[in-house]
């Protein structure tokens, strides 16, 4: 036989390679193999992580009329409830500034469609805007929806569907898009950091939104790790094992420093200007739970629908990200020891699947390709003695980071919320006789998505200590 002439030439080898590879590709989406995908896909900065790394955009000229409004609004409004001499000073400006966002023009997004930057300004700009409306408006003494005016309502919902996230007052605007380096010159950095717009003017409040943000800046380091592993040709050889339990190693310590970081918030925000000045304007339309009268998007169909719950820390998509890679059952459907208690059986266990719909769509997503991945680090462990301690060094400063963050929330929150509102008795007397503004004490305390808060957040602590590893 002439071998030879049995050889393919050049051009039908490369033909023939490349179907075979083509091929082969195919079969290994067929059998869910995931090809690894770069964080910047996903908008996921290699420095500042979920924040963008420069800062936003002030929206076109045509858009001032909301830029003017949002100016003006710290100066002008104060929170409905508050009977307070400087509060009731400023009823009439209030007033009128509502009116005047009433009146205003229907301000069309088309021409920002294809600017996600600008697209996420309008969002962060409308929402402070709604949330200012609503809440500096006096309460009423009914139980009737409060109606946000389609001059916001309208273009909130249309700029909204675009982003992939909810029509309200999110994390990401309160701290990822509110994130401005002090020095323009320099890049965003934990040290050059200040946030643009505030509720309250208080530096509590910008304190607050510092301890988020260097949460997120920190988290940066995680993201990256994580990158690595989903890169990393076979997970399975010796070198490969070695550099996982480095990491899991280094995601423990990284887990301890956010720690930190949450407990510094008490050196610069007080419990009590927390409670009562700044957390009052986050509150969703379902703040006060199941009864609550909600509010109604004016110009909009079905606004009963939507997301409306305001933001919530829960809304961090680097604390769902350690949560996602790490394995952590929040929905108790998998057969993990201890058994969930009673207590845990009543939390909200859809709670954290809820708060991805307030991020933003591309960082969803990346957690949808977290979650699909046909390498789960858990599995990994509990297949590779060597993994099996470093991972439940990672899952355990996890569960130390729950039980720090209970005590945080105990402290500005449930303790806050049995407080009075003005230190000053004859103060508490008129705001409790003009507005009913000071709670009863009675019935949970809430989040501001109007979730029981003690309840929820035990039973998310539980759910991370029982992903350890036996």
């Amino acid at each position: 036989m002439d071998y030879f002439h049995n050889v393919l030439p050049p051009s039908e080898l490369l033909r023939v390679g490349a179907s075979a590879l083509s091929d082969i590709l195919k079969r290994l989406r067929t059998f869910g193999v995931q090809q690894p995908k770069s964080n910047i896909e996903f908008d996921i900065d290699r420095n500042t992580g979920f924040i963008p790394a420069s800062p936003l955009p002030r929206l076109p000229l045509a858009f001032d009329f909301w830029e003017r409004a949002l100016a003006e609004a710290p100066d002008v409004l104060s929170l409905g409830d508050d009977v307070s001499e400087e509060a009731v000073a400023k009823r009439g400006s209030s007033e009128l500034w509502r009116q005047r966002i009433r009146e205003g023009p229907m301000i069309p997004t088309h021409t920002i469609e294809n600017d996600r930057r600008r697209l996420q300004r309008a969002h962060l700009v409308l929402t402070f805007l709604t949330h200012f409306y609503v809440h500096s408006t006096p309460p009423a003494g009914t139980s009737m929806p409060v109606v946000v005016p389609k001059t916001l309502a309208v273009p909130l919902v249309a700029v909204s569907k675009i982003l992939g996230i909810a029509p309200v007052l999110t994390y990401a605007d309160t701290v990822l898009w509110n994130a401005y380096p002090t020095n323009p010159a320099l890049p965003l950095t934990l040290d050059n950091l200040h946030f643009e717009h505030l509720f309250s003017g208080t530096e509590d409040e910008a304190e607050f939104y510092r301890a988020s943000a260097s949460i997120e800046l920190r988290g940066v380091e995680l993201l990256t790790i994580i990158e690595e592993y989903h890169s990393i040709p076979d997970v399975k050889d010796e070198a490969s094992i070695w550099k996982i339990s480095r990491d899991l190693q280094r995601v423990a310590s990284l887990i301890e420093e956010l720690n930190d970081i949450l407990q510094s918030v008490r050196a610069g925000c007080d419990p009590h200007v927390f409670h009562w000045n700044i957390r009052p304007w986050f509150c969703g339309a379902d703040a006060g739970g199941p009864t609550s009268p909600g509010w109604i998007y004016e110009g909009v169909s079905d606004s009963d629908r939507l997301d409306l719950s305001g933001p919530s820390g829960g809304q961090s998509t680097v604390m769902h990200t350690l949560d996602v890679w790490l394995d952590i059952d929040h929905k108790m459907a998998k057969r993990r020891y201890p058994l969930p208690s009673d207590d845990n059986k009543k939390a909200d266990l859809g709670f954290m699947d809820r708060m991805r719909r307030y991020m933003p769509g591309q960082h969803r997503e990346y957690l949808e390709y977290l979650q699909n991945s046909p390498r789960p680090i858990r599995e990994l462990a509990r297949q590779t003695p060597a993994l099996r301690e470093p991972y439940n060094a990672a899952v355990m400063a996890l569960k130390k980071f729950r039980d720090n963050h209970i005590r945080v929330a105990c402290l500005y929150v449930v303790t806050m919320s049995k407080s009075q509102r003005y230190r000053c008795p004859v103060m508490a007397a008129i705001a409790k006789e003009e507005s009913g503004a000071l709670r009863s004490g009675t019935g949970p305390t809430r989040g501001t998505g109007g979730t029981e808060l003690t309840t929820l957040l035990k039973s998310t602590r539980d759910a991370t200590r029982r992903a350890a590893l036996e």
